[in-house]
């Protein structure tokens, strides 16, 4: 029953298998050895799985002496890994040992048992064979074949004929068992503590619980939910067929190895690769369409297109146990000329005429771009305007035939050509189709969006092929509710309704598709949605792509001359990155984790970029069951792990394992069972009593008369919702706890054994930090102390920086718990240090300490008096220096600045060993020297006076000269006049008189 088989059955067999190794030796003839490595006291490193061909080979009559010593080691090592408490066995080892077994199934069916292991291709290499997917090395688990296991080391038994090398292997194995019994000895046997799993009652409580096992054995006397590493005594005890400890199974059900696909001529796959047959392997629904031998024919004759394998392994078998994660390993490849099916999905209202043009005219272009990318290429288009109802179309009968000048009429969505190769139509049907128009601004193009994926033979999607939407508009869109303006009131059933025709029918009857409607469409159909928008609506469709999976956004020209680029700029980014999806439920979690293209450590990631044709992605999914669904039809599940836009996946089957073997009717279970009074079912070797029966072994009846106690201490439960007795650390013996006595004094006690003095709070290891006693499962402090685990000193001394007076916790910037401060955290301000008085983000405290400072060195600043100044300034005094020096190491601040006197202060302040404030300042402020004022107003005003004086003077003396200047030129005019100076110079008479000079004389 045992899964991982008994430990304590190496100490019993070891001897005799040694007995039977030297005996066969002995008689071997055989002259050649290997060395036995002798076990360390050190932790001995994992050893390295057998070859494929050990295992599942013809050769077991030659390897039988060496599996005897195998044996002999590995009970060594099974004993080494039980003392240091290392039984689990690592999550690679069940992994190597589904790959084994996988491909012994598949030599087994190809009668070729000396096959080796078949492994995924690597495409960097550049090798013409499929090459083998790395897998980490780990020891094969043993869980598959229970009760045999294989050693490491092929030993064999040379040198071993000679009776002097038969002495010296007993002496080196008798010496190997003395020493790990002096060396390890058994660790003491621990019920109690943080062991989880000694209060589970019942089989399948227990292994719901991580590294539980259970032991079913009849009349056990010890605790039967246990842990292996742990409780030794009761792992010893139990026989190893009634122990249940069962362990995370991994099986690979498909496992196809990566192609680069292409073409295969004559028979043969291009490049070296075979043609892959999928005839083995039983595909799931979701792939079945085109998984089977899909072939077909391009080019010209003789050639043949081999299917792609994108992901390896297909398919799997998974059992967890709940809690315990296992990691599984699987690789992604891109393949080489993939099929492309890109829809063209255009807005034709009025306002995209010019782009209809210009798409039709770069048809041709956009062909020949798209055949570089891959020769399997097939191409459609599709048209939209908006829902022809108001208020988003004008329902005037002449504007439903002609809404424009040149405008058809209006519909919702239209497929006018099918994805098909013939591209060469492409250009034509774009140029002949007509633009419409509308009168809101956005446009229905999600109801065109929801039919282009959902109607999937009409628009000609194929199964194995990278499905692209191009998305081109240069508006909004409507989504869920819109339709209500139009009266549109029922939702969007996500199914296709289309015409012969390709004309979308429930356009006016079905509201709009919503955003998660169009996700969830996305991602079921694997599509890639690239949204080729304007430049005005870039922004809203960028956020639109967080919220539709797979999505892009590029921005499209005005008039979409740029179409080309961007759909080959777009589809490279697609191609280039591969993230990693899965549809598990809720009670399943799942990490990824990758080094991608590095060399490094796997990292959690999904996501890997930088990828080229051929190149091979290895991915590890974490995988854990976090809880056991209600619905018992959920413990077995099926989730898909894929990648986006690609449609292929990697099928898991997961099986959880929430119950135990003997619960279910068989050997181990017995209804009506004598070991319960015959009224219950003895499961798993314990009794589930029957209605109004309890006991251990049912034996107390709740409808019996009870004498002589009181019925309330005769309950082995505290109330109706518990389930267990006692609290799963006693007996309930007719209503009476009887509570487990566990000595080295640990007491369980109670009226219900609910209490004990062990199970308290620690701290560092210590039991109520030592700082109290455990009464019941709380801490009961001593004086002086407080808290959950008496760790925390009741008073707040400690929280007060040294030197202070004024009772402030934390300096004011924190708070005191325990003893210790917690310093706040207010955006870009963090405090720090022991007592919060640090801040290497704050404003230095210059002014803050500033009054304090000229108050105690120079009686000046706000607390200048005497009184206020020892009444303000409690947490430092200042110590006097000459200069002022800053120690930049010892993290001291300078403050300098004025006062009111224009004298200049200097100081700092630093922290010292003990947290508290330190200061240093000048003795002396430099002040500038002293004025006297008085001399210098009347300096000023003499200085103003004498200047005004000597100016006076001056212009006296200029006048004075210019006076005598003019009354001496007066003076040399009036002696150089001719007239007489008795008469008038001016004075003239008033008459005048001639004389003829002819008549002078007479």
């Amino acid at each position: 029953m045992t899964t991982r088989g008994s430990r304590r059955a190496a100490a019993r067999t070891s001897l005799c298998l040694l007995a039977a190794l030297v005996l066969s030796c002995a008689t071997s003839g055989i002259n050649r050895a290997h060395a036995f490595p002798q076990p360390q006291p050190q932790p001995q490193p994992q050893p390295e799985p057998l070859p494929p061909g050990f295992f599942y080979g013809d050769s077991a009559d030659e390897a039988e002496n060496i599996m005897l010593v195998n044996r002999l080691k590995q009970l060594m090592e099974q004993k080494h890994r039980v003392v240091e408490q290392e039984h689990e066995i690592t999550d690679e080892q069940i992994e190597i040992q589904a790959i084994l077994e996988a491909k012994a199934r598949e030599r087994e069916r190809e009668r070729d048992r000396a096959m080796s292991m078949e492994q995924p291709p690597d495409y960097s290499a550049g090798e013409p064979e499929p090459e083998a997917l790395p897998v980490p090395a780990a020891m094969i688990h043993d869980q598959q074949h229970p009760g045999k296991r294989h050693g490491m080391n092929a030993v064999s038994c040379e040198m071993f004929g000679s009776s002097k090398w038969i002495l010296v292997l007993g002496v080196v194995a008798a010496s190997l068992l003395v020493s790990f019994a002096q060396i390890y000895p058994p660790p003491p046997e621990r019920l109690t503590g943080m062991n989880p799993c000694i209060s589970k009652q019942t089989c399948h409580e227990c292994i719901q619980t991580p590294h539980c096992a259970w032991c079913a054995a009849p009349k056990f006397p010890e605790k039967r939910c246990f842990l292996p590493n742990i409780n030794t005594k009761i792992f010893a005890t139990c026989p190893p067929e009634y122990t249940w400890n069962p362990d995370n199974l991994f099986s690979m059900l498909r496992h196809r190895n990566l192609t680069k696909g292409g073409y295969a001529a004559g028979g043969a796959a291009g490049g070296g690769y075979g043609i892959v047959d999928t005839s083995y392997s039983n595909f799931s629904s979701s792939s079945s369409s085109s998984s089977h031998s899909h072939k077909e024919s391009w080019g010209g004759s003789g050639s043949r297109r081999q299917e792609a394998v994108q992901m390896w392994p297909q398919e799997v078998d998974l059992k967890l146990r709940i809690n315990e994660a296992y990691r599984m390993s699987f690789a992604y490849s891109q393949a080489e000329d993939y099929p492309v099916d890109l829809y063209y999905l255009m807005d034709l209202s009025k306002s995209m005429e010019d782009d209809k043009k210009k798409l039709s005219d770069l048809g041709q272009l956009l062909v020949e771009s798209m055949s570089k990318i891959t020769s399997n290429f097939r191409l459609g288009f599709g048209s939209f305007v908006d829902k022809v109802v108001m208020p988003y179309v004008n329902t005037v009968p002449k504007s439903l035939i002609e809404p424009c000048d040149g405008c058809a009429a209006p519909y919702g969505y239209r497929n006018i050509m099918r994805l098909s190769q013939d591209t060469s139509k492409f250009a034509g049907l774009v140029r002949n189709a007509s633009v419409s128009g509308n009168l809101d601004a956005p446009e229905g193009g999600f109801d065109a969006i929801m039919q282009a994926i959902v109607c999937r033979n009409q628009i000609g999607w194929r199964e194995k092929a990278r499905r692209l939407l191009v998305f081109s508009t240069d508006a909004g869109f409507h989504y869920a509710g819109d339709g209500k303006l139009g009266g549109i009131i029922k939702p969007n059933d996500g199914l296709c309704h289309l015409d012969i025709g390709g004309t979308y029918t429930h356009s006016s009857l079905q509201d709009y598709p919503s955003i998660s409607q169009i996700n969830l469409k996305v991602k079921q159909n694997a599509i890639n949605v690239i949204w080729a928008v304007t430049e005005e609506q870039i922004n809203v469709y960028k956020r639109l792509t967080k919220h539709v999976e797979g999505s892009f956004a590029g921005k499209l020209s005005d008039d979409s001359s740029n179409v080309v680029e961007l759909i080959r700029e777009q589809y490279d980014a697609i191609s280039s990155s591969v993230e990693m999806k899965d549809t598990a439920s809720s009670a399943v979690k799942v990490k990824y984790f990758s080094s991608c293209l590095g060399t490094g450590p796997a990292v959690e990631t999904s996501k890997c970029d930088g990828l080229k044709v051929g190149t091979k992605v290895e991915f590890i999914a974490e995988i854990e069951v976090t809880s056991c669904p209600a619905n018992r039809s959920e413990w077995k599940q099926k989730f898909d792990i894929y990648p986006v836009g690609i449609n292929e996946t990697l099928t898991v089957n997961l099986e959880m394992l929430c119950d135990c073997e003997c619960e279910r009717k068989g050997h181990m279970y017995e209804e009506y069972s004598s070991e319960c009074s015959g009224i219950g079912t003895l499961k798993c070797g314990v009794c589930e009593c029957y209605d109004g029966f309890f006991g251990k072994h049912c034996e107390c009846s709740s409808h019996q008369e009870l004498t002589g106690f009181d019925k309330h201490f005769q309950s082995c439960r505290p109330d109706n919702t518990t389930l267990v007795d006692c609290s799963g650390r006693g007996t309930c013996a007719c209503g009476q706890c009887e509570c487990e006595e566990l000595g080295n004094g640990e007491i369980i006690s109670g009226h219900f054994c609910e209490c004990d003095n062990f199970s308290c709070d620690r701290d560092q290891g210590k039991l109520c930090s030592d700082h109290g006693t455990c009464e019941c499962g709380q801490c009961v402090c001593n004086s002086g102390w407080t808290g959950p685990s008496c760790n925390c000193r009741s008073s707040n001394d400690s929280c007060i920086a040294p030197g202070t007076t004024n009772g402030v916790l934390c300096s004011g910037h924190g708070d005191c718990i325990c003893g210790e401060c917690i310093c706040h955290e207010e955006g870009n301000i963090r405090y720090s240090g022991k007592h919060c008085n640090k801040c290497p983000t704050c404003p230095s405290r210059c002014e803050e300490l500033k009054p304090c400072v000229q108050c105690q060195m120079y009686s000046t600043g706000n607390y200048s008096e005497p009184e206020e100044c020892a009444r303000n300034c409690k947490e430092f005094v200042p110590e006097g220096v000459e200069t002022v020096i800053v120690d930049v190491d010892n993290d001291e601040v300078p403050c300098f600045g004025t006062d009111e006197d224009d004298c200049k202060y200097n100081f700092v302040y630093y922290y010292n060993e003990t947290n508290c404030l330190q200061v240093r300042a000048q003795n002396e402020r430099e002040c500038p020297p002293q004025v006297y004022m008085l001399g210098i107003v009347l300096g000023v005003i003499a200085a103003v006076v004498l200047i005004g004086l000597a100016l006076l003077l001056l212009w006296k003396l200029l006048t004075t000269i210019h006076d005598r200047r003019e009354f001496a030129r007066f003076e040399k005019e009036r002696m150089m006049a001719k007239w007489d100076t008795g008469e008038n110079p001016i004075y003239k008479q008033a008459t005048s008189t001639f004389k003829n000079p002819t008549y002078a004389g007479k």
